[in-house]
């Protein structure tokens, strides 16, 4: 079975780059633009991992991670942001969340932080 991983970022740039970039490692990858999809999605797919985007328009992270722990609260979550808001950090990490990434990131360092949290099942 392939590890589901619902990528939610407003910016349609990073959301198809992770997508490829997690693919290739043998990830079935997932996306929403908002946090609205994010939740009908998690309601449907039941993700293994959720990289969250925390500045999203119309409902923000905090929101979206209250959420989706709400339906599930083994979901794994981990957080990025554009800005240096430690509070905001420090709130998910409070509700969940694994870790975060500061964008621009580094894509090797997502791609390590997946495989140590959900690594690819080889059978």
């Amino acid at each position: 079975m392939e590890e589901r991983i619902l990528i939610v970022d407003d910016q349609y740039g990073i959301r198809i780059l992770l997508t490829e970039v997690l693919q290739k490692e043998g990830y079935k990858t997932l996306q929403a633009s908002n946090g609205f999809e994010a939740i009908d999605i998690a309601k449907e797919r039941t993700p293994d991992l959720v990289l969250l985007d925390m500045k999203i328009p119309g409902m923000d992270g905090i929101e979206i991670l209250k959420r989706l722990k709400e339906l599930d609260d083994t979901v794994k979550v981990i957080i990025m942001t554009a800005y240096g808001e430690l509070d905001m950090i420090q709130e998910a990490k409070d509700l969940g969340a694994l870790t975060h990434f500061a964008k621009p990131f580094d894509i090797d360092e997502i791609r390590q932080a997946v495989k140590k949290y959900i690594p690819v099942n080889t059978n």
